[in-house]
């Protein structure tokens, strides 16, 4: 399975069901597997103010491919759908047990599947008990409804929380992570994105390959910053880590004849851990950039420059 996830958050919506079932079906026989979305994507383009447009194109596309839904790993998540239009971030459907369940089934329905391959719990529900949340999140495993759980932009510690929290009742646990990381790292304290526990850290990579937990990172490619003039980094990005690792990358890029967005997701998968790189694409032309990269592989004299550049 190639380590690279497609977003779908903005099928369906920005990008219409022509375009959305082309870098669907572009991406497969590229040769990637993993696709990603949620039951909130995107409330904040639609025009009701809810979410489901993304999970709704997944479905048409898997009722348009037969037999597609058995060549890909599907993951979609649950706890920050607001509940009327408006309600992001104070009225969403949560991590209660009754929110879960009402959740997935709604998932399922939209994508026309009986299964998902991973359900994340979207963001924290610190107004809900821990044992609650696992409870529900492990009866969906049992049931078979389920395959794998994960945790995104949850503090470290509220992680391990609930994974001692599913030893204790005995049913499954989170066992992989979805935040916000790149090659580049913006300052310390510096929050370049809305949540406050949503990137990964020295520890984050610490705690995971101590654990065994896989890691996803959405936004790798720092949308576009890397390569667009159009799209400047936030200002956070701003100190003298970032021109050293911006040269670093340079050198390598260029004895590989790659791109810098070619060579940051070759040095995300192919480090310790192996990080997931999960894009959004909206052309064929980022897909192919992108699927080069998974492909792509660095010398162990390259990564090391990479990883030296501070």
């Amino acid at each position: 399975m190639m380590n690279l996830a497609l977003g779908a958050m903005f099928f369906g919506t920005r990008q219409d069901e022509r375009l959305s079932f082309e870098l669907l079906d572009r991406f497969v026989d590229g040769g990637g597997t993993i696709i990603d979305t949620s039951d909130n994507y995107p409330f904040w383009e639609h025009p009701s103010g809810h979410g489901g447009a993304s999970e709704s194109l997944l479905g048409a596309w898997f009722a348009a491919r037969p037999g597609m839904r058995d060549r890909v790993f599907l993951s979609t998540k649950v706890g920050a759908e607001p509940l009327l239009p408006g309600g992001y971030p104070d009225n969403i459907e949560g991590l209660g047990e009754p929110a879960i369940t009402d959740a997935v089934q709604g998932s399922l329905k939209r994508m026309g599947v009986d299964h998902v391959d991973m359900y994340w719990a979207h963001i924290e529900d610190r107004s809900v008990p821990v044992e609650e949340t696992v409870g529900a999140f492990g009866s969906l495993v049992a049931k078979g409804v389920v395959r794998r759980l994960g945790a995104s932009n949850h503090a470290t510690w509220r992680v391990e929380q609930a994974r001692a929290a599913a030893r204790a009742q005995g049913v499954a646990g989170y066992s992989a992570l979805q935040l916000r990381h790149s090659y580049l790292l913006p300052r310390p304290g510096v929050l370049v994105h809305g949540h406050l526990f949503g990137s990964v850290s020295d520890e984050t990579l610490d705690y995971a390959t101590v654990e065994g937990l896989d890691i996803w990172a959405y936004t790798p490619l720092i949308e576009g910053g890397y390569v667009r003039a159009d799209k400047p980094l936030h200002e956070g990005y701003d100190h003298p880590g970032t021109t050293r690792r911006l040269a670093a990358l340079d050198s390598v890029a260029d004895e590989l004849d790659a791109t810098r967005n070619q060579v940051v997701l070759s040095w995300l998968i192919g480090g310790t851990p192996s990080i997931t790189p999960l894009l959004g694409v909206s052309s064929a032309a980022q897909l192919d950039e992108a699927l080069a990269g998974a492909r792509l592989t660095l010398s162990v004299d390259q990564r090391a420059r990479l990883d030296a550049a501070r």
